[in-house]
């Protein structure tokens, strides 16, 4: 008697038989390989990202937005009204402790916060008119890294990643030195609904010295590498025959794959890592002989030993440091202080090296600050304007592009939400915000949601 399968047999067998093939693909190494590199939409400008992430939200009039009014009316009640949703109560205008000067040949105005980023101003470009959704901290970091501040959703490391892939096989093609925790911790570098290759990797955490911070157990000098070899064939052998049970599976295959690229990163990581072999001229230009700057310093150092190997995105916090309720001079100074000569010799190490061109450096918080005072020395979360800037990658340097009122709280033209910043960064990478989806739940996804607009005005 001829047995007629059921069609819960058929689709069972047929499911079976797809994630065989997907799973024989991973093993093999083939093009269907999650981190393979894929060709962008269209010729890009850039290839890979090193975003600078200041955690806390740094004041865009005591940094790169010179207000001459905010001087001159210092203590007087502001002149129109406040957003219907504020973080805090604030008072008066509170003039900026710094002093602003113009630099390079495009004139940029940069405060004394800055002095070694202002010699780099003509190779920068600022957006003077960021703004965003969220007036508090936790919502307006998942707005920054995913587009979202209300749900979970795929971070932009992630959807670069899913995009393009990583240049370099034996290496995950999104890293984060020293990540925050809070303020919506690993969502921020998550993939989310995007299979687990595409989640960035951390490299430590927030209060872990970056000297410290080691991507976690690439190394094993126990087991000879021919021995991990047959134990993860043999693994492999057991997670097919799963497959053969249950048909598709992604979490398992992003297991699959995540025991491959471990096992290929012990041969990378741990060189990429070691900077001994960094002369000490290179050492001097990040900072690392200074107590005050050689923490980030190294953050940032790692990033381009990380983005010259083919590492797609690699993301640096400072964090959480720019949150200035209070104390604005004396913690801002601070904070300037371990950041500005590291950024600075990161952008001329990128230019010496020939690697800017097509390296898109971000500099960003969540959010800027009120310039009106809370209490005496302080300012409030400002998610209504603040500057932003982008180096290298195709973006136009020494441009000033947009601008906030006479006091700088409210950006007014050429206004620029995080949406419009996500489709440019895109842009530059050669990819459309509007064909880089991806399927979940019977909806097409993408980094914009339905929104965002090209800034072309900044592409060079």
């Amino acid at each position: 008697m001829i047995h007629k399968p059921s069609r819960r047999d058929l689709l069972r067998n047929t499911a079976t038989g797809f994630g065989n093939l997907a799973l024989a693909a991973l093993l093999q190494g083939s093009s269907t390989d999650p981190l393979a590199v894929r060709a962008p939409h269209y010729p890009a400008k850039a290839k890979r990202v090193i975003f600078l992430f200041m955690h806390g939200g740094p004041s865009q009039v005591d940094t790169f937005d010179y207000k001459p009014l905010l001087k001159r009316d210092h203590g007087k009640p502001l002149p129109f009204a406040r957003p219907k949703v504020v973080s805090g109560q604030t008072f008066n205008l509170l003039q900026s402790p710094w002093a602003f000067k113009q630099y390079g040949q495009s004139g940029a105005w940069v405060s004394d916060l800055f002095p070694e980023l202002a010699k780099c101003v003509d190779d920068m470009c600022f957006i003077k008119s960021m703004h965003g959704s969220n007036s508090r901290h936790g919502g307006a970091l998942l707005e920054l890294h995913t587009g979202s501040d209300t749900f979970i959703r795929p971070s932009m490391g992630s959807w670069v990643t899913y995009g393009l892939g990583t240049e370099n096989a034996s290496m995950p093609g999104f890293l984060t030195i020293c990540p925050t925790q809070s303020h919506g911790g690993a969502n921020n570098f998550g993939s989310a609904f995007l299979p687990a290759p595409y989640a960035g990797t951390a490299i430590g955490s927030v209060g872990i010295p970056s000297k410290e911070a080691r991507i976690p157990f690439i190394s094993n000098s126990e087991t000879p590498r021919n021995i991990q070899r047959q134990e993860i064939d043999y693994t492999q052998v057991l997670n097919r025959k799963q497959l053969e049970l249950t048909g598709p599976d992604r979490a398992l295959e992003g297991r699959i794959e995540s025991f491959e690229l471990a096992f290929r990163m012990q041969s990378e990581a741990p060189g990429l890592q070691d900077i001994s072999n960094e002369s000490e001229a290179t050492r001097k230009l990040y900072g690392l002989d200074n107590p005050v700057t050689e923490d980030f310093g190294r953050q940032c150092l790692m990033a381009r030993r990380f983005s010259e190997k083919g590492v797609r995105f690699v993301q640096v916090s400072h964090t959480y440091k720019w949150d200035q309720h209070a104390n604005l001079k004396r913690d801002h100074t601070s904070n300037a202080a371990e950041v500005d000569l590291p950024i600075a010799g990161l952008l001329k190490d990128l230019k010496s090296r020939g690697l800017l061109k097509d390296t898109l450096v971000l500099w960003a918080g969540e959010f800027g600050r009120t310039p009106t005072a809370e209490g005496s020395d302080g300012r409030d979360h400002n998610p209504e304007a603040f500057t932003i800037w982008m180096a290298g990658g195709g973006v136009k340097p020494g441009l000033s592009y947009g601008a906030t009122d006479d006091y700088g709280y409210y950006s007014v033209e050429k206004k620029v939400h995080f949406h419009d910043l996500h489709a440019t960064i895109l842009h530059l990478l050669g990819l459309d915000h509007l064909k880089l989806t991806y399927r979940y739940a019977g909806r097409d996804f993408r980094l914009t949601d339905v929104h965002g607009n090209v800034v072309h005005d900044i592409i060079a």
